[in-house]
């Protein structure tokens, strides 16, 4: 009889053991090379840093160029973990075909570039051992008048959702038309990409409780999901703006947006706010996607391992060096000296 009871107690420890270790895997498995990677780098390459006064034929033109070989030797050599691309912002042209999205502005020719610069990134990056995740705004391009009208976005207009029955009202029912469209914009993208891809950032998420916080879709729940619709394993984070401390919006996302101005005032307390895995934004030049930078690499490591020394992740976003998408040999010097510190660099 005790040797029964000391069986079953020993059975309701693992088993309690098993649970907590799932519910732990259940929560976040997908942050675990996130963490494990440390740090990466992010760049805005976007029609209005890369091109004056961008035409279709330009941004074709600038992507065309992009040197992925080149950017992808750079950051191997700085022992980046991921990297960071934006695929479009305000101005209305993106780096990638999407055919949802021509499929709903109906702008001809497309804004959307010939080339597959993501994939072709991918590829290049995947080679060297190091991931590649994206950036897209939660809105429509607001400089792109056709595509706000076509794609019923009003930037700031965001009366509060008043639910009867479990369902929205009448008159904010292009909130919900909106963001059915873009979800499909991003699912088009992520199927595209599939497993090449291994997280998204989504940027102005500002105003969570009008647009995502609701029981029904859409939702943060499915917006996550479009970004995860071609890889089940990528990594979401949707960004309030500028918080500090640093803050989760959702247990939909698996990391913290984490943007930052001033690095030298956050305080990390461990790998995880709520249950998000910590990372910390912030640019390296004067503000984002500027020149020169604007700290000594003494303070770029410092600031750098004060998060990762905890378990945190830290992305530093740089600017390009013209259309090749290159990184500018004074950012370069500061981001090497992190991977060796770190112990990153191969």
């Amino acid at each position: 009889m005790k040797s029964a009871h000391l069986l079953l107690a020993a059975l309701c420890v693992l088993l309690c053991a098993t649970t907590v270790h799932g519910q732990d895997q259940k929560e976040k498995p997908r942050t675990q090379w996130f963490q494990q990677a440390k740090w990466g780098v992010f760049m805005h390459y976007m029609g209005d840093t890369v091109c004056k006064d961008p035409t279709v034929e330009t941004w074709n033109q600038a992507v065309d160029s992009f040197d992925v070989e080149g950017l992808a030797d750079q950051l191997a050599s700085a022992g980046a973990g991921y990297f960071v691309l934006t695929l479009g912002q305000n101005s209305g042209f993106f780096c990638a075909p999407n055919a949802a999205y021509d499929g709903f502005v109906g702008i001809t020719p497309s804004k959307c570039a010939r080339r597959d610069l993501p994939a072709d990134l991918a590829a290049a990056l995947k080679k060297r051992g190091i991931r590649l995740m994206v950036y897209l705004p939660a809105g429509a391009p607001d400089r792109d008048k056709e595509a706000m009208q076509k794609l019923e976005w009003q930037n700031g207009k965001f009366p509060f959702w008043n639910y009867k029955d479990g369902k929205p009202r009448g008159e904010d029912s292009w909130l919900i038309s909106f963001q059915k469209k873009w979800e499909s914009v991003i699912a088009d993208w992520s199927k595209r990409w599939g497993g090449n891809v291994s997280g998204w950032w989504f940027d102005g998420c500002y105003f969570p409780d009008a647009m995502y916080r609701h029981p029904d879709a859409p939702n943060f729940e499915s917006f996550a999901a479009a970004a995860r619709a071609g890889n089940p394993d990528s990594i979401v984070a949707f960004n309030p703006g500028v918080e500090n401390p640093i803050i989760t919006l959702t247990p939909a996302e698996d990391y913290t947006a984490g943007e930052i101005n001033a690095p030298d005032k956050v305080k990390c307390d461990g790998p995880r706010v709520g249950t998000a895995q910590f990372q910390m934004l912030s640019y390296l030049g004067p503000n984002w996607c500027q020149k020169p930078p604007r700290f000594t690499t003494e303070q770029t490591v410092q600031y750098t391992r004060s998060i990762t020394d905890k378990g945190g992740v830290v992305t530093w976003d740089v600017p390009p060096d013209g259309p090749t998408g290159k990184i500018l040999p004074e950012f370069l010097t500061q981001l090497q000296a992190i991977g060796k510190a770190l112990g990153t660099t191969k």
